[in-house]
């Protein structure tokens, strides 16, 4: 059960990035992913007031506990974790191809794997390793395939903005895991719905800080912003991705590796979108590429029956 959310969170994934991608075109980042933030905090503020005076039971899967400051430093230090990747994230899709930046991203299932196994202690049985080692192949040959359309993997900065986000947010997958695991086995056991709306409230009030500060000042010396419907659905996936990816994690048995992962297919999503929608280039010889992503998310799914 919690690898068919972790898949749902990869679709839903997929049309993030897309949207993101759109949004961003000749666009000011910064008051792009304020907005962003600001959008998936209202999305959950309802649910934090409704619970706040019991409109919404603890039986409810909505339901958000009042916890105090113990519990909430541990949600700050993630709301740090994402926003960093999220601005080197954000910077890099928007001067990078989709079909480029997806299979960076990509790579972040490797870390977590390495994170898991060293911090975790988790195994995988045979089917699973198999349909790891596909994936990295597939994800290692897509990279390859990139370079064909003339982008430089070491002297390009804004491939290291993707690659520093992409740690930054295998980093922020182990943390969900001790967040959400409980106590005897060493985490915080923090409720799933109390981390991802207060992480997005947090990451709001920072954000709104850096524009006031950073962007609002430089803003004539830089891209100017203009409005764009596609920020709002970048936050309508984002939510429904994350609500799904936590829900994967609560449940019983599932691995921060695999669904790392599987939340990596969401490369399959953007590349499909961005082909039609961007007219991006190379696609041919891609095609293998995403067949041994395919491939390798049936083994994850066998070593998982």
């Amino acid at each position: 059960m919690w690898l068919s959310f972790a898949f749902l969170s990869a679709f839903l994934l997929g049309f993030y990035d897309v949207f993101k991608k759109k949004s961003l075109r000749d666009n000011a980042v910064i008051p792009v992913l304020c907005l962003n933030t600001l959008f998936c905090s209202l999305i959950f503020l309802p649910f934090i007031i409704l619970s706040s005076t019991g409109s919404i039971g603890s039986e409810s899967a909505l339901y958000i506990p009042s916890w105090g400051w113990e519990e909430h430093k541990f949600i700050i230090l993630k709301a740090f974790i994402v926003l960093s990747s999220w601005i080197l994230g954000y910077f890099g899709i928007k001067h990078l191809p989709i079909t480029i930046v997806g299979p960076i991203n990509a790579t972040r299932p490797v870390m977590s794997l390495i994170g898991a196994l060293l911090v975790f202690g988790e195994r995988l049985n045979l089917y699973q390793w198999i349909g790891v080692g596909l994936a990295i192949l597939s994800f290692f040959l897509l990279s390859k395939s990139g370079k064909k359309e003339g982008i430089d993997f070491k002297h390009n900065k804004w491939v290291v903005f993707v690659v520093l986000s992409a740690l930054l947010g295998a980093i922020s997958g182990l943390y969900d895991k001790f967040l959400m695991a409980p106590a005897e086995n060493g985490g915080v056991g923090l409720n799933r719905m109390e981390v991802q709306s207060w992480y997005n409230l947090y990451q709001f009030v920072l954000m709104s800080l850096m524009m006031l500060l950073i962007w609002y000042p430089t803003r004539k010396k830089t891209t100017p912003f203009h409005w764009s419907w596609c920020i709002v659905f970048i936050s309508l996936f984002l939510s429904a991705a994350d609500f799904a990816y936590f829900y994967a994690l609560s449940l019983d048995g599932a691995m921060i590796s695999i669904v790392s992962m599987a939340r990596r297919s969401s490369v399959l999503v953007s590349f499909m979108i961005g082909a039609m929608v961007f007219h991006e280039k190379n696609l041919k010889s891609k095609a293998l590429d995403l067949f041994l992503v395919l491939l390798g998310m049936l083994f994850l799914w066998l070593g998982t029956h």
